[in-house]
């Protein structure tokens, strides 16, 4: 229940967010007709639609990419007809005769004909602004669609999208509710009914050739980067936490004051419940299998991972930290590798990057998330606190807040009965891409490349799934990318099929980061980047030199900017001397 309440509240959001404009014309088209009629229907057409299709997307294969394309064409042509009927009555009745019933149908919709509005209509329209909705992947809708593409498909997902879909239907209805007051007082004292009607119908042509010439995502980025993410993580934090079952639920990060130095230690962290098996595992690295039976008398950090995530690679040098300073004091930490992409699940690449990362503490390979599942995890990177008792007694998801998280280890080491005395913090000397990201100039955020969650893509070619396609890319727009030369887009990667091609980016962050790997055969590809059209020089990043050359030989992540001034929006470009690479994801610090 708490998570239907949270997709609901993050769905209510959305009415903040740009990524709702391209759908306002066709909603505020409705306004001033009757509610349960005309409005609800056309709410719930859209809400039923987009999810259905969003868990298609999540969990299908390229017949559901196809199917939602056709889909969004056959929309644009209804919604255009639709936008044509408002501004000319006269226009539904010269519909050639296969499509008469389409046109009074349309007619009816706009309440321009003798006829009311009908509720067929509306669902209609309803159905077409559905397939052509694509809301911004914020935290809320991040965690819903990450569950659906791990679990599959199930009732628990298409209820969520659902729950997602009917709170931004509910902020749109009341919306609705306002502005159809404000248009019919226009009408009674102005007498412009007519004029709003084909203002309205020009609007919704508008908002039609918008999304039909793929500009609404690069418009979007410019009118604003900033997204509702702050509030949809406000909203998780405030609601998707375990029940306590202790006392207090307290937070880690306060002092501690003992009345008698002679009364065992306890701390006020609170009791989540006991932490679940992790049996799981495929496979053992660093270390033999761990059982929850074995570690009982033992603190335990689970961090859940995985190796080209960037968050969880900031994350390692604290872990690592961790595991080194307090393993004499009964700490034991866990790394829990859940895969990402396809080639994560490869347990030669997770070695190389333990090797890589210098990580010595045992790590349980999850390549089928059966421990993912059995915390009930949906986050990377994430780590639970376990006391000797075996009860989770704390949690943290994503980057930060080290401090506390230290400190929480410290108060469960000396609940154990550790004599440890306070010490400071540990302060890794982390480099390169494991350096702490530039909060204050992020403006852009992860790009994935594959057609399952591709955005913002600028090639006027658009982006083929499965086949090869000759691409060009001019200058994009800000988080605008596309690809130059012969690739295939498959579901999570962009495989180049003859040397010179390339990838543009137009960005805004202190660091840049591409992974990337080598092609079936494992031969290094050779690239160079350019900033701004010109060599990197003091702006490379760590896997560059300062004239941009690099090459790749494995699949990992590759920080292939870093800023050295003043941090602004720049054109990022890479050319491969080469073909086969394959480009997976963005992402930026």
């Amino acid at each position: 229940m708490t998570l239907l309440i949270i997709a609901y509240l993050g769905g209510a959001l959305t009415i903040l967010s740009p990524c709702i404009l391209p759908i306002l014309p066709f909603v505020f088209a409705r306004a001033g007709q009757p509610f349960v009629r005309s409005t609800l229907p056309m709410l719930a057409g859209m809400a039923a639609t987009f999810a259905l299709v969003a868990t298609l997307a999540a969990v299908g294969g390229r017949w559901a990419i196809r199917a939602n394309e056709y889909g969004r064409l056959a929309a644009i042509v209804l919604l255009a007809l639709f936008g044509a009927s408002l501004l000319s009555p006269r226009f539904a009745s010269t519909l050639a005769r296969p499509i008469v019933d389409l046109g009074n149908n349309l007619l009816n919709a706009n309440g321009s004909g003798r006829a009311a509005p009908t509720v067929k209509s509306a669902l209609i329209l309803g159905v077409a602004t559905g397939l052509l909705w694509a809301p911004c992947a914020g935290p809320i809708l991040g965690l819903v669609l990450t569950g659906a593409a791990l679990q599959g498909a199930n009732l628990q997902t298409t209820f969520l999208l659902a729950a997602y879909a009917a709170g931004a239907a509910t902020s749109l209805a009341v919306a609705l509710l306002v502005g159809g007051r404000i248009f019919a007082a226009m009408k009674r004292s102005l007498g412009l009914g007519d004029r709003i009607r084909q203002g309205l119908g020009a609007a919704v042509i508008a908002g039609v050739a918008v999304i039909a010439l793929g500009l609404d995502t690069s418009l979007l980025s410019r009118l604003s980067y900033a997204s509702t993410a702050s509030l949809e993580q406000a909203v998780l934090d405030r609601l998707h936490t375990k029940p306590a079952t202790g006392a207090a639920a307290e937070v880690a990060g306060k002092d501690v004051v003992i009345a008698d130095a002679k009364k065992p230690f306890l701390s006020d962290l609170p009791v989540e419940g006991y932490a679940p098996s992790l049996d799981g595992a495929i496979e053992w690295l660093n270390s033999k299998p761990l059982t929850t039976e074995q570690l009982r008398g033992k603190v335990v950090l689970v961090d859940f991972w995985t190796y080209s995530c960037i968050n969880c690679i900031r994350t390692i040098p604290y872990v690592r930290a961790w595991a080194e300073k307090y393993a004499d004091q009964g700490l034991v930490v866990i790394g829990v590798h859940a895969p990402e992409f396809a080639f994560e699940k490869k347990i030669d690449n997770v070695k190389k990057a333990l090797s890589d990362f210098q990580i010595g503490y045992p790590v349980a390979i999850d390549n089928d998330y059966k421990i993912w599942r059995a915390f009930e995890n949906s986050y990377w990177p994430a780590g639970y606190l376990i006391d000797a008792k075996g009860q989770i007694r704390y949690h943290h998801f994503g980057e930060g807040n080290y401090g506390r998280t230290e400190k929480a280890i410290q108060d469960l080491l000396r609940e154990a009965g550790s004599q440890m005395t306070s010490s400071a913090p540990v302060a890794p000397n982390a480099r390169g891409v494991e350096a702490g990201p530039d909060l204050g100039n992020i403006r852009s955020g992860e790009t994935y490349l594959g057609y399952e969650q591709a955005a913002n893509f600028a090639s006027p070619e658009g982006l083929q799934a499965d086949a090869p396609q000759n691409y060009s890319i001019a200058e994009p727009d800000l988080n605008g990318w596309g690809l130059s030369g012969t690739w295939t887009v498959g579901k999570d990667q962009a495989t180049l099929d003859q040397a010179g091609g390339g990838i543009t980016y137009r960005f805004s962050a202190r660091d840049l980061h591409l992974v990337l790997g080598p092609g079936g055969d494992g031969k290094p590809i050779r690239f160079q980047v350019t900033v701004d059209g010109k060599m990197p020089g003091p702006d490379h990043g760590s896997d560059i030199d300062a004239d941009g050359k690099g090459t790749v030989t494995a699949t990992r992540l590759y920080q292939l900017v870093r800023q050295s001034g003043t941090v602004g929006a720049r054109n990022f470009e890479i050319h491969f001397l080469d073909p086969g690479v394959r480009a997976y994801a963005f992402t930026f610090g």
